[in-house]
């Protein structure tokens, strides 16, 4: 146990959270890492936690590595990292090729593009490599002012701990409540002392105060700790305190008025100290020098440590509270801080990126020197994956400029990249600060594209296409034609998403005429396929199969297997976007890979390895959820809810369907609303309910509906089908099978054909249902297991009600079998049952042991058998090689082997039903 009486005697009132720490760091140390975010306001204990946290780390071994966030760095790339990671980075060569130079990208010491998510993958093997060694604690003290990619990587390492001896405590003042929120980390809120502590701490601090002023104190600090120490420091006999000032102005005045009775030279270095806390002693000093004119010692600074303004810890100088370094700032004046600021900046020539900053903060109105070096500092911000400080550099430019169209062009360039972190709120309000009138085409593409993302609207509104379109063609006419195809391939996407009729995507194709795009690009088959399936679908069907595309062009192939998928060729699609989501792998681009493994996981579902798809949908929900991008985890709930239905877990998937239905996110975006009304169809028929599942069903053929969709509805023909004759009541759906059987003769896709066969035939009369059958089972249905199966379940039930009894019982089995390599609990139990009726009796289906994996075991597990290193699939799928190690320390039993040499065969064992 870890002696928790020092710091108790430290912290009155604080029991149960020093407890949840010691409890923390007792785990740690056996292996099993987490997280704690701490938050409270200003001067709550949040400091004094920490502080115990490294003191009872340290007593016990562990070895401690801090970060402290300061404002001035907020805009520096990877800056707290940096700092975080300091003590390690000679052992940076331990990692292999590739996150070294992901980690030195980060640092600008490499030409190279990180993103964030290898960039966290280097520093999660950077710390596990340590703490394999000796536990590791992580302190990130004021994580609300790290910069935005320091913040994005410890979220990424610190929801990757479970098998890690590393335990990670980070501080956020309760005001910034966006900062580590929705991480899925453990959040431990600091409330005011109550009475009794707030006496003790009192007491402890300024005994000799009398009753009335000791009640006095108490009532103004409110159970704030650091106010209870301060406030009776600026009471002299007699006095009382300052009336009607927030607390914490009250806290920053005591501050001040300790800082205004320092010694002149130790002003200016604290003051100096106040813009910058980052900044090599040496500069600070010259800073200061600016301030006073004369040269100054580093034992000027002794006074201030003296005064409690500031401390040395892990050989740091830094403030002894944050609330100290903002009394500091403002107290030193607006003339002493613009010095401050230029001297600093002269100092740091060799420090473009923090040199810029400073020249920005001591500028007074506009000056394009200073706007063109944050510019600058933007652009390579970028070229280190930094998008976050990107955005602020390139927004305080704006400010800096006093051109209006370069203003302009400024701020809808931050907008972009704004939205492409998924942060709308800012792209919003950078929108709102931009002028279109001022810019150019590019511009006003620029302004499209983004408004297009953060600001959606209703997917419906055809007005929407035709200001797309508009502006394609004013960007194609000044040249910018990538812009024009990205809008294009915008306005197609927002058709097909929301199921609009043919005519709305007439304008779209025409534009795409126009760009000059060749016949098999990529983004132009894509476009057309989107924006009038029914009209180029054919076309784009013929051209897909005979194409020879560049798998190392990963846009591309997403690209292509988009506008296979929706024109129904799953097949052609899984390969496109299989190749497409190894790249996005590799190239660390999670938000792509997000969605592309939500659009595949649904495809596969009727190709078979349903284990396999279960695995990427989770993994796109899990990656959606760690960026922020909640549209793509209701959509890759959506297929959940499908792949659950057809297991036959009919509850769960009502759940599932029923939330994404909730979501306001779905509103006109038909794709996702059909999936999960399919979804609540094959729910009902699995669960016997067939005049309910035909009623849900019919929703999905109903133009007027919402979960209608003119592609995708055609794919629920067979659980219709289903539902109608179980339901006795095949004549209400007479007019929905001759308008598939009319879209069919014109669009030939794979998966509508072999949906309508299925359809036919189970629901043609007696005299035609041979010839039905015999045309049903003439497709090929090779890569299809799920309809195969689902026809042979067809034909033997049909074959044994007309006394075929004999032959019934071959296409019987096929289906049983097929249905059990699945795991389709509910229609296997109905191959059963029939089989059965056909006087053939049949043992129950067991669980195969590979569908007692979970979905990131059975990941592990295939790339393992594929030859893959622990770090080689730790690197795929974005976890240490440690907790690859500790996956397959688990796959064994489960698999019954007990060696990686016998994993190959172990899965080939296992059922499964596509070539």
């Amino acid at each position: 146990m870890i002696e928790l009486d020092a710091p108790q005697r430290l912290m009155h009132g604080r029991d149960a959270e020093l407890a949840t720490v010691a409890r923390l760091l007792v785990r740690t140390r056996a292996g099993h890492g987490a997280a704690v975010v701490v938050r409270g306001h200003a001067g709550i204990g949040k400091t004094m936690l920490l502080t115990a946290a490294r003191r009872i780390a340290a007593e016990s071994g562990m070895v401690v590595l801090t970060a402290n966030g300061a404002e001035a760095e907020k805009a520096l790339p990877f800056a707290g990292l940096h700092q975080l990671l300091g003590p390690l980075l000679g052992n940076v060569r331990a990692l292999t090729p590739r996150l070294q130079r992901a980690l030195r990208g980060a640092f600008g010491q490499e030409d190279a593009w990180p993103d964030l998510f290898t960039v966290g993958l280097a520093v999660l093997e950077l710390l596990g490599d340590r703490a394999a060694r000796t536990p590791l604690l992580i302190v990130a003290e004021d994580a609300h002012w790290l910069d935005p990619e320091t913040l994005d990587v410890l979220v990424f390492v610190t929801r990757r701990l479970t098998v890690e001896p590393i335990a990670a405590v980070m501080a956020v003042r309760a005001q910034y409540t966006g900062v580590l929120s929705g991480t899925g980390l453990n959040q431990l809120r600091l409330a005011e002392l109550d009475e009794t502590a707030a006496r003790r701490v009192l007491t402890d601090h300024a005994p000799e105060l009398s009753p009335g002023l000791r009640d006095r104190v108490l009532t103004e600090a409110a159970g704030n700790p650091l106010a209870l120490v301060e406030l009776p420091r600026v009471l002299t006999p007699g006095a009382s305190l300052p009336e009607l000032l927030p607390l914490n102005e009250r806290l920053e005045t005591a501050f001040a008025d300790r800082f205004a009775q320092l010694p002149e030279a130790t002003r200016a270095v604290v003051a100096a100290f106040s813009a910058d806390t980052g900044c090599p002693l040496p500069t600070l000093l010259a800073a200061a020098q600016a301030l006073t004119g004369t040269p100054i010692a580093a034992t000027a600074i002794q006074p201030a440590i003296d005064a409690g303004l500031l401390q040395i810890q892990d050989r740091r100088l830094g403030f002894r509270h944050p609330l100290v370094r903002s009394a500091v700032y403002r107290a030193a004046g607006d003339m002493a801080r613009l010095t401050v600021h230029s001297a600093l900046a002269d100092a740091l020539a060799g420090d473009p990126d923090r040199r810029a900053w400073h020249r920005s903060a001591a500028t007074l109105g506009t000056d394009e020197q200073v706007s063109t070096e944050l510019e600058e500092a933007a652009t390579r911000a970028l070229d280190r994956g930094a998008l976050g400080v990107a955005v602020t550099d390139l927004d305080r430019a704006s400010e800096l400029t006093a051109d209006p169209a370069r203003r302009s062009s400024l701020l809808l360039r931050a907008a972009e990249l704004a939205s492409q972190l998924l942060d709308r709120q800012i792209a919003t309000e950078l929108v709102a600060k931009a002028d279109p009138a001022q810019g150019d085409a590019a511009d006003r593409a620029r302004l499209a594209l983004v408004r297009d993302i953060v600001e959606p609207g209703d997917f419906r509104d055809t007005g929407r296409l035709d200001l797309l379109c508009d502006l394609a063609l004013e960007a194609l006419a000044g040249g910018h034609t990538d812009l024009a195809t990205a809008l294009c391939w915008r306005a197609a996407s927002r058709c097909w998403w929301a199921g609009l009729p043919t005519e709305a995507g007439t304008r779209v194709t025409a534009v795409l005429g126009k760009l000059g795009l060749g016949a098999d690009d990529p983004a132009a088959l894509a476009v057309a396929a989107y924006a009038q399936p029914d009209v180029h679908g054919p076309t784009v069907l013929r051209q897909l199969p005979a194409l020879v595309p560049d798998r190392t062009d990963v846009d591309g192939m997403r690209f292509l297997g988009g506008a296979a998928l929706i024109l129904g060729d799953f097949v052609t699609a899984s390969s496109f976007m299989g190749t497409a989501s190894a790249g996005y792998r590799s190239q660390g681009r999670a938000a792509l890979l997000a969605r592309n493994l939500s659009s595949t996981g649904f495809i596969r579902l009727w190709l078979g390895r349903w284990p396999a798809v279960r695995a990427d949908l989770e993994e796109a929900e899990s990656l959606a959820e760690e960026i922020g991008d909640h549209f793509w985890i209701v959509a890759a709930r959506s297929a959940q809810a499908l792949q659950e239905a057809m297991y036959g877990n009919a509850e769960t998937a009502f759940r599932l369907a029923d939330s994404v239905l909730a979501s306001p996110l779905v509103v006109g975006v038909r794709f996702v609303a059909n999936a999960a009304q399919h979804a609540r169809g094959v729910a009902a028929n699995a669960a016997g309910r067939h005049d309910e599942a035909l009623d849900l069903l019919l929703r999905v053929f109903d133009p007027q509906d919402e979960t209608y969709h003119p592609d995708m509805s055609g794919w629920a023909l067979p659980d219709l089908a289903d539902a109608a004759v179980r339901a006795s009541r095949r004549d209400e759906i007479h007019d929905i099978l001759a308008r598939a059987v009319e879209r069919e003769s014109r669009l030939p896709s794979p998966m509508l054909k072999r949906s309508l066969t299925y359809a036919q035939a189970v629901l043609s009369p007696e005299p035609d249902a041979p010839a039905a059958y015999r045309r049903a089972l003439a497709v090929d249905l090779a890569a299809w297991p799920v309809h195969r199966a689902r026809l042979q379940l067809a034909h033997g039930s049909w074959l044994r009600r007309n006394r075929r009894i004999l032959e019934s019982r071959v296409p019987l089995r096929a289906a049983r079998d097929g249905f059990d390599a699945l795991g389709a609990t509910a229609w296997g139990r109905l191959a059963r049952e029939e089989l059965r009726a056909a006087g053939e009796e049949s043992a129950g289906r067991t669980t195969p042991s590979g569908e007692q994996l979970t979905a990131q075991e059975l990941q592990t597990a295939m790339l393992a058998a594929a030859g893959l290193t622990n770090r080689e699939i730790g690197q795929r799928l974005f976890m240490s090689h440690r907790t690859v190690s500790s996956h397959l320390y688990r796959i064994f039993p489960k698999l019954g082997i007990t060696g990686r040499a016998q994993l190959r065969a172990a899965l080939e064992a296992l059922p499964h039903d596509q070539p």
